[in-house]
């Protein structure tokens, strides 16, 4: 047997499972990624995160340690064939991250699909795309677990595994038919029926109470999801979930409340202060407004308003298609003369960057405009492009004597993009205001980010953020405004976004300050000093030996 491994205060080690552990896909990285040092000055390195090992180029952030549980990993490699790499995840914190490299379990899928039938009645006889290669990374991950444990002697009850989404839920069930000893916590962050009803442009709202989610899994093709998260959530010590929003979605759909809900905190340690925010936001704003001017032909005016929106593409769903509204109608205003950059930053199905804007950015006295001046990255399927096409649509070609200007940014912006060359959070502190008016929006990271930067945002009431921020209409002058949505009131709601807009543009230099301050002590309030409670609360509840009521905890 091992050596002792590093205990922590509450001598119980915590496993944090996802297929987002050094893998930044989306807003899991995000969670998982900035909860990390609060956990850890709670459980030290107790605190373990599991996650897919792509190769020695492919994880973020990954700094292998060979002296870490050296002697467990070549045990493991010995008796399974498969390679882990143990090392840390710098990120604040610091913690331990266990990489899988989960390729060999492939072997066991039919027959672990067979499992979870016969023991769970998990169907995935109409599965496809991704599924097997989740349910494979899922099983990886509690069999890797369960080893470490069993070698470490962690077989009193006391450690808990948390699995992440559905795309971890078929290892969650294997703990519960092979590792009794583990407690398990299952977290969804949105639920598969939820997403796909939205997704495929159905009204989820309206008639929310009526839908069946078993019904509207087999409608919409996602039935092998829905059945592996809905076991999971049914068979976890603890079932959280991260907004008020996905509890009652939750409850409808999964047929299941959640024990607690677990909202998503934000690490901001890593933001600038003082004179080095201003010094990051003055060069981030000369990057924007050096792209816009190249792109535009022209020079942009020193006090232009710099708005931002970002996220995944989905167009309706991310509320893209509502704030190109808002926008079209404040280009259509005769009394809006402040000039104003609204950047898109969504990755898109992109080819490289712009090879002439490159070009005209890398000369000094350039006398020619670009044949396009609203996109910095060539993309696919031009044409079949819903979000360039409306933006087409909407007329925004940025000719000079349009006071409203829209700009595609349809790249992960990583820092070698090739244009701005700057991660998202290098220009986010450069933008002015930002404006995501979500229709589906479990919890919201992007406006609590851009709040948490100082910069002021516009969300919505069917964002989990924008709900907790306030349940009542609320306008940009607090530093988050939460604008009122539903299935009917799209023209009300980008009216709504349009005016704060405007309200914002007309604010003074002291009033703009105030403003910030405001955004700011809101972010405050979401970091994971105040959030990481929850998940304590959570493995309080995974460890009660006792089947757990249903009831969803404030």
């Amino acid at each position: 047997m091992a050596a002792k491994s590093a205990k922590s205060q509450t001598e119980r080690y915590i496993f944090q499972t996802s297929w987002e552990v050094c893998n930044k896909i989306g807003g899991i990285y995000t969670v998982l990624s900035t909860q990390a040092k609060s956990l850890h000055d709670i459980h030290g390195d107790c605190l373990l995160y599991v996650g897919p090992y792509f190769g020695a180029d492919g994880n973020l952030s990954f700094k292998e340690d060979p002296k870490l549980h050296k002697d467990w990993a070549k045990k493991y490699k010995e008796e399974t064939g498969v390679t882990v790499k143990v090392g840390r995840w710098e990120i604040p914190g610091n913690p331990i991250a266990i990489l899988i490299d989960f390729k060999p379990l492939y072997e066991d899928l039919n027959s672990y699909l067979y499992e979870m039938w016969d023991k769970f009645q998990v169907d995935s006889l109409k599965a496809y795309g991704d599924y097997n290669e989740a349910v494979a990374f899922g099983l990886a991950c509690a069999k890797t677990i369960a080893h470490f444990c069993q070698y470490n002697q962690l077989t009193d009850r006391t450690h808990i595994a948390q699995f992440h989404e559905w795309t971890t839920a078929s290892g969650l069930l294997y703990c519960k038919g092979h590792c009794p000893f583990l407690r398990t916590v299952f977290t969804t962050h949105a639920t598969t029926v939820g997403r796909s009803i939205c997704f495929n442009g159905k009204q989820l709202y309206e008639y929310f109470d009526k839908y069946n989610g078993d019904q509207m899994a087999n409608e919409l093709n996602v039935q092998a999801k829905h059945s592996l998260e809905k076991k999971a959530a049914h068979h976890a010590d603890c079932f959280t979930t991260v907004s008020e929003l996905t509890a009652k979605e939750s409850e409808q759909l999964l047929e299941k409340s959640p024990s607690i809900v677990t909202p998503n905190g934000f690490e901001s340690g890593f933001i600038p202060q003082g004179k080095e925010y201003d010094k990051a936001r003055e060069k981030a704003r000369a990057t924007l407004k050096n792209v816009a001017e190249n792109l535009i032909g022209r020079k942009v005016s020193d006090d232009a308003l710099l708005i931002g929106t970002s996220g995944r593409y989905e167009f309706r769903n991310k509320g893209i298609d509502i704030f190109l509204d808002s926008l079209k109608k404040l280009s259509e205003d005769p009394n809006y003369q402040r000039e104003t950059i609204a950047f898109i930053l969504v990755p898109g199905w992109n080819i490289g960057p712009r090879k002439d804007l490159q070009q005209r950015m890398s000369e000094r006295n350039p006398i020619y405009t670009l044949f396009r001046r609203n996109i910095t990255h060539d993309i696919y399927n031009v044409a079949d492009d819903q979000l360039y096409d409306t933006i087409q649509a909407y007329s925004f070609t940025n000719e000079e004597k349009k006071t409203v200007k829209v700009i595609l940014v349809p790249s992960y912006l990583n820092g070698d993009d090739g244009i701005f060359n700057k991660s998202y959070y290098e220009l986010l502190i450069g933008l002015d205001m930002t404006v995501f008016a979500s229709y589906y929006e479990p919890w919201g990271y992007t406006p609590l980010e851009s709040a948490a930067f100082s910069i002021p945002t516009i969300t919505t009431n069917l964002a989990g953020f924008g709900l907790w921020v306030s349940e009542q209409e609320v306008d940009i002058t607090n530093g988050v405004a939460v604008v009122n949505r539903n299935d009917h009131n799209y023209y009300e709601a980008s009216v709504a976004i349009k005016e704060d807009i405007e309200r914002f543009a007309a604010m003074g230099a002291k009033e703009v300050e105030k403003t910030r301050s405001k955004a700011k002590k809101i972010a405050d309030g979401c970091s994971w000093t105040k959030f990481v409670k929850y998940y304590e609360e959570a493995f309080k509840i995974a460890l009660q030996e006792k089947k757990q009521n249903t009831k969803i905890k404030k």
